[in-house]
């Protein structure tokens, strides 16, 4: 399994996991109508901006062959931990290691950067993914955020583990 940086080249690649994992993993906890209007070329063009402006401590992992997953990490915002942003697997390859293979990557960049804890926000219903998280040593800290960017609320619980 291989690991490298991402690179403004991956930008389809990263936008096909980002959909594709966000139209399996939240089918039943989003509504539906929003998931079947992601658009990967949509995606692909958020995906090309925020590489090319990016700069440490924030970073984008991925996972071959392709781009079978990602993971990204940077600063955070409690109290000085650094925060992963995103981690998503290809629905076809998950249970194979590549989410946790990817989440320590993630977490040595963070160790690389500084950062001694870190962050991140999980859908409050996402059970399997409150299960991986809390089986890798993530634990919930009591924060919660409501976003409401999208047009309905997404309730997200923090969760936080010392690197």
């Amino acid at each position: 399994m291989t690991i490298r940086a991402a690179v403004p080249a991956d930008a389809d690649g990263l936008a096909e996991v980002h959909v594709r994992t966000w139209q399996s993993a939240y089918r039943g906890l989003l509504p539906q109508d929003y998931l079947d209007g992601l658009s990967v070329a949509d995606r692909a063009g958020q995906w090309r901006e925020w590489l090319g402006r990016m700069a440490p401590p924030r970073a984008v992992l991925v996972l071959e062959p392709g781009v079978s997953g990602f993971i990204t990490v940077g600063a955070g915002d409690a109290d000085g931990a650094g925060h992963v942003y995103a981690l998503y697997v290809l629905p076809e390859r998950q249970g194979r290691g590549g989410g946790r293979a990817l989440m320590a990557a993630g977490l040595d960049a963070l160790r690389a950067a500084g950062f001694t804890a870190a962050t991140l926000y999980v859908l409050d219903t996402n059970v399997a993914a409150r299960r991986f998280y809390e089986a890798a040593g993530w634990w919930a800290d009591g924060g919660t955020l409501v976003d409401e960017s999208r047009g309905f609320p997404i309730t997200e619980i923090r969760y936080r583990r010392e690197l």
